[in-house]
């Protein structure tokens, strides 16, 4: 399986980024300040946006072009559709409820079966969750040192108004899907609809 192996700091220092949307509690260096102050063209900004979206939801180039397919094929805004789908995968939401730290380590509890959506086991982090669907951390996992780290570390964390979390029990369920304004991450997906509708 690909994956993008580019330390973290380094990458949200080019791009722009805060360490915390991606759940780390590092902090960026004010040491390196960027050098290149040049004002970028308009494909640079669509390219740093697109980047940006890919780096924090850690989707790679062809799944990513796969989403925005999909998008422009349903109704409503092409850039609202890719974020909702975005937002929407499994390891996301996995995140988003506070049963793990980072996206990372949430594709990783996914991906080790982990995971259970409706009861069933799931082990494909890009897994799509729709509205009702119910997460648990497996029977099995719920007592391991593991989750009760991630649980102090990350248990304070703001679940989204369109989740509903019960973290001692370690489960959630899809009350809605979100609405543009409830996605806090910076990105502004009209500039990657423009940059893929060249």
């Amino acid at each position: 399986m690909a994956r993008d192996m580019v330390p973290v700091l380094k990458r949200c220092r080019s791009l722009g980024l805060e360490p915390g949307f991606l759940g780390s509690s590092k902090k960026a260096s004010t040491r390196h300040q960027v050098r290149n102050s040049r004002k970028k063209s308009e494909y640079g900004l669509q390219l740093t946006e697109k980047q940006k979206a890919k780096f924090i939801y850690g989707v790679l180039e062809k799944p990513f072009r796969n989403y925005f397919a999909k998008a422009s094929q349903m109704k409503g805004q092409t850039g609202y559709n890719l974020m909702v789908m975005l937002e929407t995968r499994l390891d996301n939401i996995v995140f988003r409820l506070g049963f793990a730290r980072t996206r990372k380590e949430a594709r990783q509890l996914v991906d080790h079966k982990h995971i259970t959506v409706n009861g069933k086991l799931v082990h494909v982090p890009s897994y799509q969750v729709k509205v009702g669907d119910v997460i648990e951390v497996r029977e099995k996992y719920k007592t391991t040192q593991r989750h009760k780290d991630i649980f102090e570390t990350a248990g304070g964390r703001t679940v989204p108004e369109w989740l509903e979390a019960d973290q001692e029990n370690l489960k959630g369920e899809v009350k809605a899907l979100p609405l543009r304004e409830q996605i806090d991450v910076p990105v502004n997906e009209m500039l990657i609809v423009e940059l893929y509708s060249k």
